[in-house]
């Protein structure tokens, strides 16, 4: 029996009717490519794999993936990287142009820069349904205005519509997490609404936006901002970091890179 190991924060799910929830919301197909991070003991690898016959899976724990294998060997052919997923190359999975949807119960200490790696990969990617802490997903789709809106809302809402699907308690897990769970759904755009100029730019500038996000957007970005761009410029710079959508922040980024270039 494999113990769960606190270091690789594994928490696996046992719960039947919140596994067949999920799969319900991920509505997997034997046409499509599925990968998943962190399978564990397969609880939702095997009904997966059930419904489209193969599938890759990533998996940190070497020791996880003979139990794996054997439990899924009568199901469909799974192929099994052992590999940290913070380090992966999700688009060396991308066989004759069919592009991944991807799926996990993910680490809670790596959710977050997951997440900023995957996203790398959006142009590869159809959709990923992933379990996460509650807070983390409240993150992740926070609207401008919310106080859980901030960095990483932005960062992932440029590229991807972000959707919480239904809370997961601690219960269906073992051994059961210190806190409540979420099923969040992130769709890349196929196109970006709000096209950055210098992507670059644009990272730095909501990154240093939210460095100080009591203060004003004045003295957060003052370094970054004059009172001659401010002039120029339609944002108020009285107001919070919170208070600016995506298509604020890219216009703010954009702007300041042609103030610079004339």
């Amino acid at each position: 029996m494999h113990v769960p190991r606190k270091r690789f924060g594994q928490h696996f799910l046992h719960d039947k009717q919140v596994i067949q929830r999920l799969v319900n919301v991920i509505a997997p197909e034997p046409t499509q490519h599925l990968v998943e991070i962190g399978p564990g003991q397969g609880a939702l690898t095997l009904p997966v794999l059930e419904k489209t016959g193969a599938m890759d899976v990533i998996e940190l724990d070497r020791d996880l993936i003979p139990i794996l294998t054997e439990r899924c060997q009568a199901v469909g052919t799974l192929t099994v990287h052992q590999a940290d997923a913070l380090a992966f190359d999700f688009s060396a999975l991308v066989k004759n142009d069919l592009p991944l949807r991807v799926i996990g119960n993910l680490p809670y200490n790596i959710s977050t820069p997951l997440i900023f790696h995957l996203l790398e990969f959006a142009g590869s990617i159809i959709d990923m349904h992933f379990m996460l802490q509650k807070e983390v997903v409240d993150r992740l789709a926070a609207n401008c205005g919310n106080s859980d809106y901030g960095r990483l809302s932005i960062m992932v809402q440029y590229h991807c519509q972000v959707t919480a699907l239904f809370d997961v308690p601690p219960s269906a897990f073992h051994p059961p997490p210190k806190v409540d769970s979420r099923i969040v759904r992130i769709v890349p755009y196929q196109t970006v609404p709000h096209v950055a100029k210098d992507y670059g730019h644009f990272e730095g500038l909501v990154r240093q936006a939210f460095s100080q996000r009591r203060k004003t957007l004045r003295n957060c970005l003052k370094r970054l901002m004059t009172d001659d761009a401010w002039k120029k410029s339609s944002i108020d710079p009285k107001l919070r970091p919170e208070q600016l959508t995506v298509a604020d922040y890219v216009k703010l980024s954009n702007d300041l890179i042609e103030s610079d270039n004339q």
